[in-house]
């Protein structure tokens, strides 16, 4: 795909924006590297197949900002001393496995493009991102936010970024664009749930557990499973998300709220994957799976267009299980959106 791919981080714009206008420097840095990020829209490199298999390639950038860095470590290489060179290392390879074992994927291209990293980007820069080639990681500044290598459904996220470049190509701006985030959330998700063997009963559908520093009262980045209670916060503001479309937020803030409103599609896989039982990529993430990948979503899907798909993708999946359509059906209707 030779189309130019939006910079997508992890920690949304507005989050950054408060911090900013409070004065907690790392957070101007941080914002304005984004901006130029985003501003530079880069022109991902058609995929390309590498060899069959897993193939990592992290570089560390010495907290400079540029990229890609010095490579420290090579698939098959052993641990280095450095946690977030391991950290990151490890989360491509879930993420690698959970495409891999779960959907038959070879890498995020399907055709085995390399994964590559960057860690210790900028000076304490409080985001990760994917720029369309690779992932790009920061160190917070231990005040707001930790070590974004450290959480494995945050790698997930960023990495399925490249997964929806490479097929649907969801554009990213009002409801494609929080489809395409919440898309992320959802195999960001799944990435730590099959990495810890968890059931959809037992996961806690956090994005980002862990991440915020200690003091910050919150839990994570976001809910999938009571979306609009991640965080509370006094520097951070509250958890924005909505559950629901009848609180769907329409604002020019995020690209027209795509953080903020992927609250409502994440809701609705939760409420099928636990309805559903057992372990959520087994049905549920085999569903969206073939939704994202299946050829039939237009660029501009909204939440309806994808409801559609995930419903027509359960009943060529289960054709002899009516029942699972049915649940994909009621799962949205909970949130406010009919597949018709």
């Amino acid at each position: 795909m030779n189309a130019a791919v939006p910079i997508c981080a992890i920690v949304p714009p507005y989050v950054l924006d408060r911090l900013a206008e409070a004065g907690h420097e790392p957070a101007v840095r941080s914002l304005a590297l984004d901006t130029a990020h985003r501003a530079a829209r880069l022109t991902a490199p058609p995929p390309t197949a590498g060899a069959r298999g897993l193939n990592r390639v992290i570089a560390d950038t010495g907290h400079s900002q540029r990229l890609p860095g010095r490579t420290v470590r090579t698939e098959g290489h052993a641990p280095v001393a450095d946690p977030s060179v391991n950290h990151a290392y490890d989360g491509l390879g879930d993420t690698f496995a959970l495409y891999a074992q779960v959907f038959g994927r070879d890498s995020i291209d399907g055709r085995g493009l390399r994964l590559d990293a960057s860690v210790h980007y900028g000076q304490n820069y409080e985001n990760a991102f994917w720029n369309g080639r690779r992932m790009v990681f920061g160190d917070g500044d231990g005040r707001i936010f930790g070590d974004f290598t450290a959480c494995v459904d945050v790698i997930g996220h960023e990495l399925t970024h490249g997964v929806t470049q490479f097929t649907a190509g969801l554009e990213y701006q009002d409801q494609p664009g929080a489809l395409n985030e919440s898309v992320s959330d959802v195999f960001g998700s799944l990435v730590k749930q099959y990495a810890l063997h968890q059931s959809a009963a037992d996961a806690d559908w956090l994005i980002g557990a862990g991440l915020l520093a200690p003091g910050i009262q919150g839990v994570a980045l976001r809910s999938m499973k009571a979306p609009g209670t991640a965080y509370d916060d006094p520097q951070l503001g509250k958890d924005p998300q909505p559950a629901h479309m009848r609180d769907y937020v329409n604002t020019t803030q995020d690209n027209g709220g795509v953080h903020i409103n992927s609250g409502i599609p994440n809701h609705a896989f939760y409420l099928l994957a636990t309805a559903l039982g057992g372990q959520a990529w087994d049905r549920a993430g085999r569903i969206w799976y073939d939704a994202l990948t299946g050829g039939g979503l237009s660029a501009d899907a909204d939440f309806t267009a994808f409801a559609r798909a995930t419903v027509a993708a359960a009943k060529a999946r289960y054709p002899d299980r009516s029942s699972i359509a049915d649940t994909v059906s009621a799962s949205w209707a909970q949130v406010g959106v009919s597949p018709g």
